[in-house]
C-alpha cells in the first residue's frame, strides 16, 4: 500500500484521443481489461476528449516513490488486441481504434513497478482519425440540419453551417445569408465576456444575393413622412417594437424611448397586443425589408441621379504587347448590354464612359450625334481636369455605333506604342472628376499593369524587400508607401465614386499602396500576375463580366444600433469611416461583407436578451434611394455553458482573422500570431475550467461547437499574410490581406480550409459531389486523381500510377508523362468521366464570388510544392505546425493558464 498511483497528468491519454462534450465521467474502466492490455483513457462514449502527451517538464519533476523510468505502463501486449473489444464509433472522429501496442495508457489500480526493465517505449504520435475532424463536422451538419427549412421566428437560434445546403423562411430575423454571429447567446455581463475571451462579432452582408427560392426584401413605401423611426435612437420601425396605448404609441426595443404613432401609420391592438395589420406589414413581421428613402436623406436633399460606370484602360506598351487592351476593348463591345438594372426596366440607367492612360490621359467623346469617336489628351497630369463635359457619359443604347468604334479604334491606335511607363493617381481623379461634373456616383473600372512611376502625384518607387519579414519593419510592406491615396479616397467616399482595380503585374506593383482607394471605397481587386492571354483570359473576363453585372449599391451608409448593454465598438472591411459610427462606403456590392464588434457598455437580461439592427442607405443602379434594414435578436446568458453551446466557430474564425489582418499593420507578425493563439487558448482553458466536468489534466477537452478551433486556428496562422513561404510576393500578401478583410463566412472557410474532392470516386452517374476528404498527403493515393478549391485557385492533382484509361478520358493523351501542366482548362472530352469531372468544377466556378485558376499538379512535379501548401493538416514549408503537433501546443497552453 506504500504507492499511490502516479499522478494522472503523466499517464499519458490513449493513442486514440477520444474526445468529449464535458459529459459526467463514467468509471474509467469499461469493461474488464483483457489479459495483458490496459485500457487507454476514458471510454469512448464521451464525445469530445482528447488528451495529449504531457510536456516533457513533467516527466523530470521530483516524484515520491520510484525512479520514473517506470511511469510509462506496462510491457506491450504480447498478443495483438482482440476482436470486439474495438472502442465503439464516435461522431465528430472517424474510427477510433483501440488501445494500440506499445502505447502507455492509465494503469488499472496500483502497478507493480518492479516489473519493467529497460527504458520506457517512445509515447506515439497521435492518430490523426482520432482528433476532429472538419469533414465530419461538416457531414453531420447536413445530415442533421440540410432538410428542414431554417425558420427565424424564435430568438437565438444558431443557424446551420455555411457548408450546409438550406433554406431559409424570414420569420422576423434577418436571415443568416445577411448576418452571422459568433455566438447567438451573449454573457450578460462585462465581466463574464471578459473572462471567456469570446469576441462578440457579427459578419454583416447587408446585399447579399439569395437563392432563387427564397423571397428578395419588400420595398415599403410610407410616402412623404419615410419611415417610422424612434425619436430618441432614430432605430426604424421593426418587429421588435412594442405598440402601447392601444396602438397609439410604440416603446422603442432599443433604448426604450416611447413615440407617438403617425396618424397615417395608426392600427388597432389585438387580444394580444400585436397590431391586427401584423402580416401585411414587411417592417412588423419580417427581419429585413427595405424602404423607400425620402429627400431628406438625400445628398443636398435632392434626388440622386443614376450612377455612372467609368472605363479606364493601361494602353502602355506591356499591356498593348500581352494582348491586354484588344481583350478588353473586345469584350466591353457586349458586355455594355449586360450593365445592372432595376427588375422590371428595359434598359439600364448606367452611363458609360472611356478613358485610357500611359504617362498622359485620353478622355473619349462618344456623343451619340457623332460619326466618329474624339480624343482628347490631357498631358499636365499634375492638374488633373476633365476636358469635356457633354459626350463623355452616354447611355449605350443610343451611343451603340460610336462606342463599337471607339473599342475598334483603341488596340490599333496604340499598336506601335513604346511608353512604357504609367501613371495611377490622375486616374483616379480624373474618374472623380467626371463624375463631379456629372453630379452623379459611379464606379472607375481601372485595368493597370505597373508600378506607376512616371513623374505624377501619387508616383511609387520599388520599396519592396523580403529582408524586411520577421523583423519589426515588416508590418511596413502592408502600409501604403504615402498618404497621398488616403486623402484621394476621401475625396472618392464623398463623392460616391467606388473604384473596381484589376492588376495585369510582372513584378512588383506595390498593391499595398495601389489598393487603398479601392479598399476604403468598397471597391474589388483583380490580381492576374504574369497574365498571359491563352491561360489567363477566361479566368479575367468571368471576373470582368460578374464584376459588371452584379448588383451594387453606391453612396452607402451603414450604422449599426444595438438594444441598451452592448454597442458596435469596432468594424472591419472595405470601407471608410469619418466618425465612430458611420461606415462610408461609395460602392457596396452584393459580396461584400462588414463586420462589427460589439462591446458591453451595460448588464444585459435574460428575459429582454439583446438586439440589432443594421441599416443601409444606399442609391440603387437606377438611382433610386433606399434604406436596407436586417433586425436580429440574440439571447443573454448568466451561465458559461450557455454562451459555449452556442457559438459558430466559422464566423469566430472569420473575425479572428480580420482582426489578425489588421493587426499587421501595426505589429510584429509574430506578436500578432501570439496572442490569436493565446485568446484561443484562454477560450477553450475558460471552457474547461468552467463548464466541463473535473477530468484529468491530461486531456485536452473542447466544447462540442468549438471543436474545429484548433484546426482553423492554425490555418489561420498559416496562411500567407502571417507566415509566409519563400515563394510567397509582398503583393500577394498585400492583396489576400485585402482580400480576407470583406469575405463572408463561407469564404473565409473554404479559403482556410480547403476542400479536397476525390474525383476518381465521383460517381458519373449522379449530380452529386464525391465525399470531401481531410488535407492531408496521407489521405492521398498515388493511384488516384483529387481536386482542391480554396476559392481562389483549383488543384487537379494526378497521382504517378493512375491508370492509363483515366488519363485518356480526363485529359486526351496515352500517358502520365503527356499531360501538360500548364493547361486552364479541361480539354472537352465526350466521355462520363470528362463530363462528370468538368461539371463538378463548373458547379464549383458558380459558388464563389471570383473565377479560380486552373492548375494541374503531377504528383513528384515542381508544381507540387505550392498545391502541398494548401494541405493545411500537415507541417508548411514556411514552418507551420501540423494539425496533430498544433493541438497538443494549444493543449499546453491551456493548460499552463490553468495551472
Amino acid at each position: 500500500p506504500g504507492f499511490a498511483p502516479p499522478p494522472s497528468s503523466t499517464g499519458i491519454g490513449p493513442s486514440s484521443y477520444p474526445p468529449t462534450t464535458g459529459a459526467p465521467r463514467p468509471p474509467a474502466m469499461s469493461g474488464p481489461p483483457l489479459p495483458g492490455q490496459t485500457v487507454a483513457g476514458p471510454p469512448a462514449s464521451q464525445p469530445n476528449h482528447v488528451s495529449s502527451p504531457p510536456p516533457p517538464s513533467t516527466m523530470s519533476g521530483p516524484h515520491p516513490g520510484p525512479p520514473m523510468s517506470g511511469l510509462h505502463g506496462p510491457p506491450p501486449p504480447t498478443h495483438p488486441p482482440q476482436p470486439g473489444y474495438q472502442m465503439q464509433q464516435n461522431g465528430s472522429f472517424g474510427q477510433v481504434r483501440g488501445p494500440q501496442p506499445n502505447y502507455g495508457g492509465a494503469y488499472p489500480g496500483t502497478p507493480n513497478y518492479g516489473s519493467q526493465p529497460g527504458p520506457p517505449p517512445p509515447p506515439k504520435r497521435l492518430d490523426p482519425d482520432s482528433i476532429p475532424s472538419p469533414i465530419q463536422v461538416i457531414e453531420d451538419d447536413r445530415s442533421n440540419r440540410g432538410s428542414e427549412p431554417f425558420v427565424t421566428g424564435v430568438r437565438g437560434q444558431v443557424p446551420p453551417l455555411v457548408t450546409t445546403n438550406f433554406l431559409v423562411k424570414d420569420q422576423g430575423n434577418a436571415s443568416p445569408r445577411y448576418i452571422r454571429c459568433t455566438s447567438y447567446n451573449i454573457p450578460c455581463t462585462s465581466d463574464m465576456a471578459k473572462q471567456s475571451q469570446v469576441p462578440l462579432a457579427a459578419v454583416i452582408k447587408p446585399l447579399a444575393t439569395l437563392p432563387p427560392e427564397e423571397t428578395l426584401p419588400y420595398l415599403v413605401d410610407h410616402g412623404e413622412s419615410g419611415p417610422v423611426r424612434c425619436n430618441r435612437c432614430k432605430a426604424y420601425m421593426c418587429p421588435f417594437m412594442q405598440f402601447i396605448e392601444g396602438g397609439r404609441r410604440f416603446q422603442c426595443c432599443f433604448c426604450s424611448c416611447v413615440t407617438e404613432v403617425p396618424p397615417h401609420y395608426f392600427q388597432h391592438l389585438d387580444h394580444t397586443g400585436k397590431r391586427v395589420d401584423f402580416y401585411d406589414r414587411p417592417e412588423l413581421s419580417l427581419g429585413s425589408y427595405e424602404f423607400l428613402a425620402t429627400v431628406d436623406y438625400c445628398k443636398n436633399n435632392k434626388f440622386p441621379s443614376p450612377p455612372a460606370f467609368i472605363f479606364m484602360i493601361d494602353v502602355s506598351y506591356n499591356a498593348v504587347k500581352s494582348g491586354l487592351v484588344r481583350l478588353i476593348c473586345e469584350e466591353l463591345k457586349s458586355l455594355l448590354d449586360y450593365l445592372p438594372r432595376e427588375g422590371n426596366m428595359e434598359e439600364s440607367a448606367i452611363r458609360v464612359g472611356f478613358v485610357t492612360y500611359n504617362k498622359v490621359l485620353h478622355f473619349y467623346n462618344v456623343k451619340s450625334s457623332l460619326a466618329q469617336p474624339q480624343m482628347m489628351v490631357v498631358s499636365d497630369v499634375a492638374d488633373m481636369f476633365v476636358p469635356l463635359l457633354d459626350g463623355f457619359l452616354v447611355n449605350v443604347n443610343e451611343s451603340r455605333t460610336v462606342i463599337a468604334s471607339l473599342l475598334d479604334q483603341i488596340p490599333e491606335m496604340f499598336a506601335d506604342t513604346r511608353e512604357t511607363e504609367t501613371v495611377f493617381a490622375p486616374v483616379i481623379q480624373a474618374g472623380l472628376e467626371a463624375l463631379k461634373a456629372a453630379e452623379c456616383a459611379g464606379k472607375l473600372f481601372i485595368f493597370h499593369t505597373s508600378l506607376p512611376i512616371a513623374e505624377a502625384p501619387g508616383k511609387l518607387k520599388n520599396r519592396d524587400d523580403k529582408k524586411l519579414i520577421n523583423t519589426d519593419k515588416e508590418k511596413t510592406l502592408f502600409q501604403p508607401q504615402t498618404s497621398f491615396y488616403n486623402n484621394l479616397a476621401k475625396d472618392c467616399v464623398a463623392q460616391g465614386c467606388c473604384v473596381d482595380l484589376f492588376l495585369f503585374p510582372n513584378q512588383y506593383l506595390d498593391v499595398a499602396t495601389l489598393g487603398v482607394v479601392t479598399y476604403q471605397t468598397g471597391g474589388s481587386i483583380y490580381k492576374y500576375a504574369y497574365f498571359q492571354l491563352e491561360a489567363d483570359q477566361g479566368r479575367f473576363l468571368n471576373d470582368l463580366r460578374r464584376d459588371v453585372q452584379k448588383e451594387v449599391g453606391f453612396d452607402a451608409v451603414m450604422r449599426v444600433r444595438t438594444s441598451t448593454g452592448i454597442r458596435a465598438t469596432d468594424f472591419f472591411g472595405a470601407f471608410y469611416m469619418s466618425n465612430t459610427t458611420d461606415v462610408e462606403m461609395a460602392g457596396l456590392d452584393c459580396d461584400k461583407t462588414i463586420t462589427v464588434e460589439f462591446k458591453h457598455d451595460d448588464k444585459l437580461s435574460e428575459d429582454s436578451g439583446a438586439l440589432l439592427q443594421c441599416a443601409l442607405l444606399y442609391t440603387s443602379c437606377a438611382g433610386q434611394r433606399r434604406l436596407r434594414i436586417h433586425n436580429l435578436s440574440l439571447n443573454c446568458c448568466t451561465q458559461l455553458a450557455d454562451l459555449y453551446r452556442n457559438c459558430e466557430t466559422d464566423t469566430l474564425i472569420n473575425y479572428l482573422a480580420k482582426y489578425a489582418y489588421r493587426g499587421v499593420l501595426s505589429s510584429p507578425v509574430k506578436t500578432v500570431r501570439d496572442a490569436l493563439i493565446n485568446q484561443c487558448a484562454q477560450i477553450l482553458a475558460c471552457y474547461r475550467k468552467n463548464c466541463a466536468s473535473p477530468s484529468s489534466a491530461g486531456q485536452l477537452i473542447l466544447p462540442e461547437c468549438m471543436k474545429l478551433l484548433p484546426v482553423y486556428l492554425n490555418c489561420v496562422l498559416k496562411s500567407d499574410v502571417l507566415q509566409p513561404g519563400p515563394e510567397v510576393t509582398t503583393d500577394d500578401r498585400a492583396y489576400i490581406r485585402q482580400l480576407v478583410t470583406s469575405m463572408d463566412v463561407a469564404e473565409t472557410n473554404v479559403f482556410f480550409y480547403p476542400r479536397l474532392l476525390p474525383l476518381t470516386k465521383a460517381d458519373v452517374d449522379s449530380d452529386s459531389l464525391p465525399a470531401a476528404i481531410r488535407n492531408s498527403e496521407e489521405r492521398l493515393s498515388k493511384g488516384d486523381i483529387y481536386l482542391l478549391e480554396n476559392g481562389l485557385n483549383i488543384f487537379v492533382w494526378v497521382g504517378v500510377n493512375v491508370q492509363q484509361g483515366l488519363i485518356q478520358n480526363l485529359f486526351g493523351v496515352s500517358s502520365f508523362s503527356q499531360i501538360s501542366n500548364t493547361l486552364s482548362t479541361l480539354p472537352v472530352l465526350e466521355n462520363p468521366f470528362s463530363k462528370k469531372v468538368r461539371s463538378i468544377i463548373d458547379m464549383l466556378q458558380v459558388q464563389r464570388s471570383r473565377y479560380m485558376k486552373l492548375i494541374i499538379v503531377k504528383q513528384e512535379d515542381k508544381l507540387e510544392m505550392l498545391f502541398k501548401h494548401f494541405l493545411v493538416e500537415d507541417k508548411s514549408l514556411s514552418g507551420g505546425a501540423s494539425y496533430v503537433d498544433f493541438l497538443c501546443h494549444m493543449h499546453k497552453e491551456i493548460r499552463q493558464l490553468l495551472s
